[in-house]
């Protein structure tokens, strides 16, 4: 049997079983933009790139507010994360021309949440044939492009 590494992974499995070293999505506004791959603030919430992607330019949306249930937040943030889902979308639209997006949430830890205490949305660009083998087969992910590269990409396009 063929073995394709990806060891950065593990880094993400161990971080979703450990529950004590606090919110990531409260910790990442607290840092710079660039270390941090938050690609745009609103007034309530910003935009980040996944860390973990599924799919270069895998984006997610948050608050900025610790919550965990949609009922929680109140229509200011409701408003601002919905124009941020949209600046998301537009975004990779522009500047990675995909052919769909995948866009959702999972709630609770039962439902696939990695971060079950804080909302937030994924945005998953998806192009004509990108799963192949590799994911059916192999659960192993290709991604064609750095996380610095795509950031540095879409920053800039936000910034124009």
């Amino acid at each position: 049997m063929e073995r394709l590494w990806s060891p950065w992974r593990m880094e993400y499995i161990t971080a979703a079983r450990d529950e004590s070293t606090g919110c990531i999505f409260c910790e990442l506004p607290e840092r710079d933009d660039a270390e941090a791959l938050i690609l745009y603030r609103g007034e309530r919430g910003f935009v980040v790139l996944n860390a973990y992607p599924y799919n270069p330019g895998h984006l997610m949306v948050a608050p900025f507010r610790h919550v965990a249930d949609l009922g929680e937040l109140d229509d200011d943030e409701v408003l601002d994360v919905g124009r941020l889902l949209q600046v998301a979308e537009r975004t990779l639209r522009e500047e990675m021309s995909p052919d769909g997006f995948n866009l959702g949430m999972n709630l609770g830890r039962v439902a696939g949440a990695g971060v079950p205490g804080h909302l937030h949305w994924h945005v998953v660009p998806r192009w004509n044939g990108d799963t192949n083998f590799m994911p059916v087969v192999g659960e192993t992910r290709v991604l064609p492009e750095s996380l610095e590269d795509t950031y540095r990409k879409l920053r800039a396009r936000l910034e124009d």
